[in-house]
C-alpha cells in the first residue's frame, strides 16, 4: 500500500474482491462473506478508483495524515478478513479444578473454574467462530476487531482478582494472535 503524498493514501483491491464505496460506508464483498463498515469522519474522502481505493484530505495536518493511516489499515485488514480470515489461539491454563469449556449461542461459556460453583461467560461478537480441543481455543472469523474482542472478552473474564498472580495463574490466555487462516 504505497503513500503517494502528504493528505493522499491507495489502498490496492486484490482480483476476486470487489469494493463499493458509498459515502462513508465502504463494502468489501470477497468470495464467501461481505464486510461493511462505516468511516464517520468527514475530513477524509473516499472514492473507489478502478481497483484502488483512494482515501484524500484537503487539509493534510498530523492529526488527518494519522487517521488516513488508521483507514488504510482498517481498509486492508476487511481485505484480509474476506479473503483469508483471522484466527486466534488461546490456552486453558489450570493447576487443581478442571476448566470445562462451551458454546452456547452467543456466549462462551466457562464451568469449574477455580472450582466455582457459578459458570463465567463471555460475549461472542459478530461472526467470530469459536472451537476447542483440549486446552486450546481457537477463535476464527473475517472481522479482525470482533475476533480480538471476542479473545479479549475471554482473557477478562478469567481474570483472578485478590491473589497473588505469581502463585494463581489459572486462566485463558492468548497464544497466538492475528494470524490469518490459509486461503
Amino acid at each position: 500500500m504505497p503513500v503517494t503524498g502528504q493528505g493522499k493514501d491507495v489502498v490496492d483491491v486484490p482480483e476476486g474482491v470487489t469494493a463499493t464505496v458509498e459515502g462513508r460506508m465502504v463494502t468489501i464483498k470477497g468470495p464467501k462473506i461481505t464486510v461493511s463498515r462505516e468511516f464517520p469522519v468527514s475530513r477524509i474522502s473516499m472514492a473507489l478508483k478502478g481497483n484502488q481505493i483512494v482515501l484524500t484530505c484537503d487539509l493534510p495536518k498530523k492529526k488527518e495524515n494519522a487517521l488516513l493511516g488508521t483507514f488504510r489499515s482498517h481498509i486492508t485488514n476487511m481485505i484480509i478478513g474476506v479473503t483469508a480470515g483471522f484466527e486466534y489461539k488461546m490456552k486453558i491454563v489450570y493447576s487443581h479444578f478442571p476448566v470445562k469449556t462451551s458454546v452456547k449461542g452467543d456466549k462462551f461459556v466457562i464451568e469449574n473454574f477455580l472450582g466455582e460453583k457459578y459458570p463465567r461467560s463471555a460475549s461472542i461478537l459478530g461472526d467470530t467462530k469459536i472451537s476447542t480441543k483440549g486446552d486450546e481455543v481457537v477463535l476464527t472469523g473475517s472481522d479482525k476487531e470482533h475476533v480480538g474482542q471476542t479473545a479479549a472478552n475471554i482473557e477478562q473474564i478469567t481474570r483472578i482478582k485478590g491473589y497473588d498472580p505469581r502463585v494463581f495463574q489459572d486462566g485463558i490466555y492468548i497464544t497466538q494472535k492475528g494470524g490469518h487462516l490459509n486461503a
